[in-house]
This record gives C-alpha cells, sequence and structure tokens, in this order.
C-alpha cells in the first residue's frame, strides 16, 4: 500500500530531538527523509544518555533509536568545499531542508535560505529554534526546559504547595517538533499549488505557548491573576506500595461527579453545591480527595480505572513508562511497535500516532552511521563505489 507522503524528499540536518521528531514523523508517514551527519562521530544523540557498556561496544543510544527511525542516514562534511557542493546538488531533487541549529548557523555554512532558494525555488526550508525570530530572545541558545519554563508551563504544573515543576513529556522539543512538521505540510501543499517555497520558522518556546493555551485562556476568569497550580489534577493513592500506584478521575461534570460519589459509598458528598460548581469542588478538592481515596486506596489502580470508566467516568491509572509499552491496548492498535535493529536487536518503542484508513506504515529502525551512503550518493549524484571510496579518504563523506 501506497504511502501518504511517499514521493516527498526531505534532506534532514536535524540534531538532538526538536528536529529529528519532526522528521520521524514525517517519515512513518513515507516522506524518504534523508539525514545527514557528520563522518566518523555522527551527530550528538547517537551517545546521549548511554551506558558506559553500551559505549564501548560502539552502540547507537536509545534516544536516538527512538527518534530516527524509518529514516536513510549518509555522511557528509558540509565544512568542505565539496561536501558544501554534494549538498546543493542533493538541494535540487529536495522538497524540504530541515534543520535546528543553533542562530545563524546554516548561514554561515553557505546554505541559508538565499542560498537554497536559489539552487530551487520550490525549496521549502524549515528551521526550528529555541525562541524562533523576530524578539530580543532570538539569538539565545535553548533546550526543551528552557522552552517550557518560558513558555508557561512550568508555572502551572505541580500543586499549590510545590514549587514550580517541569512537565515530564517533552513538549518544548518533541512539541515544537510536531508543529514544524504542520508548518511543513502546510507550505508543501502551498508549494503544489503555486511552485513556489518558502521559510517555515518554529520556535520551542513558541510551541509551548500552544501546547499551554488552556491554562492561559482560563486565568483571566480569576481576576487576571496567572493561572495556578491546581491540585485539582493530583493523582489519588490506589493499593500497592508502587511509586505509580496511582489513578486519576476527572469529575468535570455533575453527572460524574454523582456517579462517581456513588460508586465511592460518599452519597453524603452530593450536595447541590458540590455537584452543580466546578468552582466549588476545585475549592474543596481536599474533601473530595478524602472520600474518593477511601475507596481507590482499596483497588488497584487498573481497577478503579476500569470500574470507573465503564461507568463513563473519565479516569485513568498512572502508567509507567514499561507499562505503557506493555499496555495490551497500545500494542493492540500499534501504538507500540517492535523494531529490529541491526545491533540492538529486537525493541519495542512508539510508533506513529496518526492513523489513515487508506494508508499503513512500514517500520524501520533508525539507520546506522552512514548506512545509505551508497545507495543515497548513486540515487541522487549517480556517485560510484569508486568515487565514494575516495570521498572516504578524503573525508568528505
Amino acid at each position: 500500500m501506497a504511502k501518504v507522503l511517499e514521493g516527498i524528499r526531505i534532506i534532514d540536518l536535524t540534531q538532538w530531538e526538536a528536529g529529528p521528531a519532526c522528521t520521524l514523523q514525517l517519515a512513518f508517514l513515507g516522506a524518504d527523509v534523508i539525514k545527514i551527519e557528520t563522518p566518523g562521530t555522527g551527530e550528538v544523540a547517537r551517545t546521549f544518555i548511554i551506558s558506559d557498556e553500551d559505549a564501548k561496544r560502539g552502540l547507537d543510544a536509545w534516544y536516538f533509536l527512538s527518534l530516527n527511525a524509518n529514516k536513510r542516514d549518509i555522511t557528509l562534511n558540509l565544512k568542505s568545499s565539496q561536501g558544501l557542493a554534494m549538498f546543493k546538488e542533493m538541494v535540487k531533487t529536495a522538497d524540504v531542508v530541515v534543520s535546528n541549529f543553533g542562530p545563524g548557523v546554516m548561514e554561515k555554512l553557505g546554505i541559508g535560505y538565499a542560498v537554497l532558494s536559489g539552487i530551487n525555488p520550490k525549496i521549502i526550508y524549515a528551521e526550528n529554534s529555541g525562541y524562533g525570530k523576530g524578539g530580543p530572545y532570538s539569538h539565545y541558545l535553548s533546550m526543551d526546559s528552557c522552552a517550557k519554563a518560558v513558555g508557561g508551563a512550568f508555572s502551572n504544573t505541580g500543586l499549590s504547595t510545590t514549587p514550580p515543576l517541569g512537565p515530564g513529556p517533552t513538549i518544548g522539543d518533541t512539541g515544537a517538533g510536531l508543529h514544524m512538521a504542520i508548518g511543513i505540510l502546510a507550505a508543501y501543499i502551498h508549494a503544489q499549488k503555486t511552485g513556489e517555497g518558502q521559510v517555515v520558522e518554529q520556535s520551542m518556546a513558541d510551541a509551548v505557548i500552544n501546547l499551554n493555551r488552556v491554562p492561559t485562556a482560563i486565568h483571566p476568569l480569576d481576576d487576571g491573576e496567572p493561572a495556578p497550580r491546581q491540585a485539582y489534577a493530583e493523582a489519588l493513592k490506589c493499593k500497592g506500595d508502587g511509586p505509580n500506584d496511582y489513578a486519576f478521575i476527572n469529575l468535570l461534570t455533575p453527572k460524574q461527579y454523582e456517579m462517581a460519589m456513588t460508586a465511592v459509598g460518599r452519597k453524603d458528598m452530593i450536595t447541590d453545591e458540590l455537584k452543580n460548581n466546578i468552582r466549588t469542588r476545585i475549592e474543596r478538592y481536599s474533601e473530595i480527595k478524602e472520600a474518593l481515596e477511601g475507596w481507590t486506596a482499596t483497588r488497584d489502580k487498573m481497577e478503579v480505572f476500569k470500574t470507573l470508566a465503564e461507568m463513563g467516568i473519565p479516569a485513568a491509572p498512572v502508567l509507567d513508562t514499561k507499562e505503557v509499552l506493555n499496555d495490551p491496548h497500545f500494542n493492540q492498535r500499534g501504538m507500540i511497535v517492535e523494531f529490529d535493529h541491526p545491533h540492538r536487536g529486537k525493541f519495542r518503542m512508539a510508533g506513529c500516532p496518526i492513523r489513515l484508513s487508506k494508508n499503513d506504515y512500514e517500520y524501520k529502525a533508525a539507520p546506522l552511521l552512514g548506512q545509505h551512503n551508497g545507495e543515497v550518493y548513486g540515487e541522487l549524484l549517480g556517485l560510484s563505489e569508486e568515487h565514494l571510496e575516495k570521498l572516504r579518504r578524503d573525508g568528505v563523506i
């Protein structure tokens, strides 16, 4: 079955997470993503958060594997004149160039948009940075937690009694990558209509502000005060001594509140004041939590989840990362996928979160460094193995 983005060629200069998360999703959807890395060493993510034993064995980090599946990989020295010429030649056949270098790096390399659009007027030039262009922070570097802090997500994560806490999901990095993928697809549609490429510029901080849209929108309800860290989002203790033996129950509507209090044997808590006013429930959440935990503490989190969910009450167990990978629901629907890597062997990780009724997925493990040099350079530039060997000796690839 044809892939929905089949035929779209993306030259991927990204590193770390925000950029690779973008190109990963596009690769899952069938785009031909050609990842370019530095000869010999590759990008830093290949050795990020890796054990000493794995490093000695020359294995790629799990971090890298989780962000670079379904891509083809080549090595190229962009600081050499020959490498730069080869890159520009490949741009002629590409639809998209994606990067997330620090501010100004692409221009210093001589491959900014002004240069590449002259080579290929239809090229989509996508760049991700910490703070984006056009403001006083534009030249600052950023990482995931920086974006989450400056974008407001730290301020409303945690409890009212705790300092600001960092949200666990990497919404600054992967969140930015997903936003950039949306921009690339929009620009690609425009290019198909007009024949014109353009710059897609996306910042990590902007992505967090967008993902924090609802808390930001709600805060004017409190006389313009900032959105607080809400205790109402607190998880409830369940049976067991594990660090994640908790469940979350959302009592948003009057009906949900009434059903839950009935289910836990606390009909005395079903007063008009609590049932019909969500702000009152938030203010008196400590009482509601105590009533709920009198029941949840005697049951394991999956029983709590299934009992309440079957009644139509939004609830969920707090699954740790291992439990998510082993969960039957996510495995059955294909969100968790088994990959087979030439060095790491078989392992499971998250697949593509998007489902298309007329397109299927083919999953391939993240490539080895330079794995597709012969294939890509032969296909795009017509280079022979003898020519490639000379380029290797010269340090170009």
